[in-house]
């Protein structure tokens, strides 16, 4: 059995300096499942859609380990906010506002994001 991708023609875009950037069809961001996606700069944003249908897009960089690894953690929520939790160490960030739930005195850059 194969199964079918959801076909539709929206676009992910990504804010950047006031300007949307469009990074992959809505269809190649699984619900539940991240990616990763290069940004003009070098620097690396982890995308994701919940099983909702929202869209969150933050650094792809863990701060703990270095490694750029966000866009394959786990999602989740905690007091009814999303969270995706790293691969690595398990630390959690708020997908809304980028602070670490595990030590508030760490953050990830969040973006705002948009299916057009």
């Amino acid at each position: 059995m194969t199964l079918a991708l959801e076909t539709t023609d929206l676009k992910v875009q990504l804010r950047l300096d006031g300007d949307w950037l469009t990074l992959c069809d809505l269809s190649r961001l699984l619900p539940g499942r991240g990616v990763a996606a290069l940004l003009p700069d070098g620097r690396q944003a982890a995308l994701f859609r919940d099983r909702a249908g929202e869209l969150y897009a933050v650094d792809n960089r863990d701060p703990f380990a270095g490694a750029a690894v966000l866009s394959r953690g786990l999602l989740g929520t905690h007091r009814g906010r999303p969270f995706v939790a790293s691969p690595l160490l398990k630390q959690r960030f708020d997908l809304l506002d980028g602070r670490c739930l595990d030590d508030e005195t760490v953050r990830v850059r969040t973006y705002e994001v948009r299916a057009a």
